[in-house]
């Protein structure tokens, strides 16, 4: 596991570097990685920027089952385009089953841990057993929650997973060129069930 000086002085030394060289830096230090995504907006820029250092790296997708008609077909449409290696992970039980016997509880419901625990945290845990990564890139970015204004572009799991973010301190207009000059698709009807707010932390990464 990476020591904390370590973290400290990539984060200085890649503060101004490209996400491409941040990619490139993070694969020198161990290849054994992952990007992971929900196909929330923006999402295509990781997804293309690693993908264009190391075309077959394994794409993590956490369907949580409650994705809007948009979020499926922009995802269809982003791994035929860069032809990912995509990996899908979905909860044990249906949506269909569990909008029975629960629903989408709010998040000061009681239920809400549980939801959470079934339909994100239990898959991603699934997901990173089976593929056991060394680096995990992320689309994380400052701005987005106070937990992800503390971490930098390089920081460590939970699990000890060294966490990659290239566009740690992009805005949101600065993607939108990135998008535009790479020719890629955003999607904004995006609904995730386990945040009430846009600014909640979602657990995986907390």
């Amino acid at each position: 596991m990476i020591d904390q000086n370590t973290i400290d002085d990539l984060n200085k030394q890649y503060k101004n570097a490209s996400p491409a060289e941040i990619i490139k830096k993070a694969f020198e230090l161990n290849n054994k990685a992952v990007v992971t995504t929900n196909f929330r907006p923006y999402e295509a820029a990781i997804l293309h920027a690693v993908n264009s250092v190391e075309s077959k790296t394994p794409v993590v997708w956490c369907d949580t089952g409650y994705n809007t008609p948009q979020t499926y077909r922009h995802a269809e449409q982003v791994i035929k385009d860069l032809d990912l290696n995509i990996f899908l992970y979905v909860p044990k039980q249906t949506s269909a089953h569990r909008d029975v016997v629960m629903g989408i509880p709010s998040v000061e419901a009681p239920e809400h841990a549980l939801f959470t625990e079934q339909v994100k945290l239990e898959p991603f845990k699934r997901a990173m057993d089976e593929h056991k990564p060394k680096v995990w890139f992320t689309n994380l970015r400052q701005g987005q929650t106070a937990f992800r204004d503390s971490i930098g572009i390089f920081s460590v799991s939970k699990d000890g997973v060294l966490k990659v973010s290239p566009f740690y301190y992009w805005s949101d207009e600065k993607l939108d060129t990135y998008l535009e000059e790479n020719n890629l698709p955003n999607e904004f009807k995006y609904f995730d069930p386990t945040k009430a707010l846009e600014n909640r932390e979602c657990g995986l990464h907390a």
